[in-house]
């Protein structure tokens, strides 16, 4: 039987090892993350998993302690995988793997690579992502390909909603690969690093809104950064708005920009480029906020928002 041991997280990690399993493969170890009680857990738990289907699980701090490096090589794995585990696996892990080590990763690398992946090409702007199964080296995302899927990002699809799209498409790539992986025929497609970027993990800030940007640019943040996330915010009168959903609006803007104000029931933002977004969910210090709460407190005056604003 084919032995593996296996570092995840997270729903593609819950999903990636439950093909494993199908696949009969012998799971020897599970090495997963202790949830951060500050982060918000919306997904899927690998420890619970673990557990559940009688693995031996382990949360260490830092992996590649020599300790936790001697039980995985004392395990004689025929493979290493990484499913969204949240630690880079060095080399004296990843030479532990008699036959190879992979990673999934949540874009069509070599295009963003680094953290955070699903996020990033939602708030730039992208059509399309995926999931690519490759060769782990000392060097993050930047391994060898076996295969990848690609899945459509809609024009108005969160961050959310393109993870659970990746995550399917994480299954779809690993249940089609095991088979030639097992049988020592996978392929193997160099990355031309160029072709792509390496992008950072993101804060909670780094959703405030630069009222400079143009209405497609902020909607982009918005879905990019929108629940179970932290969402875009910006100022108003000294509260935190908290802006969770938007829609980009046809036609000119009828206020000068950047403002906020309401239109026929509906809350909209005038942005710099004369574009318009209507705001279909918001909270402001917290609470829910509607327009008919915003139309109570302000009337028919266009709030301003400008760079002063943000500060």
């Amino acid at each position: 039987m084919t032995r593996a041991v296996v570092f995840a997280y997270h729903n593609v990690g819950a999903k990636c090892l439950s093909v494993l399993l199908a696949h009969r493969i012998e799971v020897a170890l599970v090495i997963t993350h202790d949830d951060n009680p500050a982060e918000t857990i919306w997904f899927d738990s690998v420890a619970a998993l673990a557990v559940k289907r009688g693995l031996t699980a382990l949360t260490p701090a830092d992996p590649n302690t020599s300790d936790i490096v001697e039980r995985v090589r004392a395990l004689q794995p025929d493979f290493v995988f990484s499913f969204y585990y949240r630690h880079l696996l060095k080399a004296p892990l990843l030479a532990t793997a008699r036959r190879a080590a992979l990673n999934m990763h949540g874009s069509l690398l070599p295009k963003y690579r680094g953290r955070v992946p699903v996020n990033w090409a939602v708030i730039n702007g992208e059509t399309e992502t995926g999931a690519t199964l490759h060769y782990m080296t000392d060097k993050p995302d930047a391994g060898d390909i076996v295969d990848q899927q690609a899945v459509a990002i809609l024009c108005d699809d969160t961050a959310f909603e393109v993870f659970h799209k990746v995550t399917a498409a994480a299954a779809t790539v690993l249940d089609r690969s095991l088979p030639a992986l097992l049988a020592g025929r996978a392929s193997r497609r160099r990355q031309d690093l160029a072709q792509g970027s390496y992008f950072s993990g993101r804060r909670p800030e780094d959703g405030r809104i630069d009222w400079r940007w143009s209405a497609a640019r902020i909607h982009n943040l918005v879905r990019g950064v929108a629940p179970p996330y932290p969402g875009a915010f910006t100022r108003l009168e000294g509260d935190t708005l908290r802006i969770l959903c938007t829609r980009i609006e046809p036609g000119p803007r009828p206020h000068p920009s950047p403002a906020l104000y309401t239109d026929g029931g509906n809350c909209y933002a005038a942005c710099a480029d004369g574009g318009a977004l209507r705001i279909m969910e918001m909270e402001l210090a917290g609470a829910p906020f509607t327009a008919a709460e915003f139309r109570a407190r302000f009337g028919d005056k266009a709030m301003p928002l400008d760079n002063e604003s943000r500060q």
